[in-house]
């Protein structure tokens, strides 16, 4: 009981797409209408200006964070990583946005800095710069979730097994949820933040 408790709980505090509330708050718009149709912190951004952008991307890192948090509260470690995993689920397929979210990526930041914030942290230096250099933010996000299973083994001499196997998934979740963007990236027509 605990574990579909867990899982529901998660999922439903991932279903509340912060790009999506903002837009219709301050905007009077469906984020999904505008832009790349993504309902995530990156559109939000180039739709709708670096406050509001910074603004969706700070609540949805915060839902992972929560999500870890409860879960933890309900059972433990275990229950932490599948209460945040099931938050990144709902963030990408909210039933209440007939299951059109966004990515995951800011959710997921906040769902691995709660549960492990070492690999998390050494993951970041060279998702930033690539973001910097090329101004490709889905090269960076995807680089970034990447990273961190790596940075994990690195940087923990007794990792859990576990943990890590959920870094794994979260990083390819990443890259299948932006199989658009990487046909764009390797055509030279992804879109570059700030222009």
């Amino acid at each position: 009981m605990k574990y579909i408790l867990t899982i529901l709980i998660g999922y439903l505090i991932g279903c509340f797409s912060s790009a999506y509330f903002v837009g219709k708050a301050y905007k009077g718009i469906d984020i999904r209408l505008h832009g790349s149709g993504n309902a995530g912190a990156t559109n939000a951004l180039r739709v709708m200006g670096p406050r509001l952008g910074l603004i969706a991307f700070i609540l949805d890192v915060l839902k992972g964070i929560v999500a870890v948090v409860i879960g933890r509260l309900i059972m433990d470690f275990n229950g932490a990583m599948l209460c945040g995993f099931a938050a990144v689920l709902g963030h990408n397929y909210p039933v209440f946005l007939q299951f059109k979210g966004g990515k995951g990526v800011a959710t997921s930041i906040g769902v691995l800095a709660s549960l492990h914030f070492p690999s998390a942290l050494a993951g970041a230096p060279l998702a930033i710069i690539l973001i910097i250099l090329k101004r490709y933010v889905s090269l960076g996000s995807m680089v970034f979730l990447a990273s961190v299973p790596i940075a994990y083994v690195l940087v923990t001499r007794d990792f859990k097994k576990e943990y890590l196997i959920l870094t794994i998934i979260l990083a390819l979740l990443s890259i299948f949820r932006h199989r658009e963007n990487i046909s764009r990236l390797i055509a030279g027509t992804e879109n570059k933040i700030g222009r």
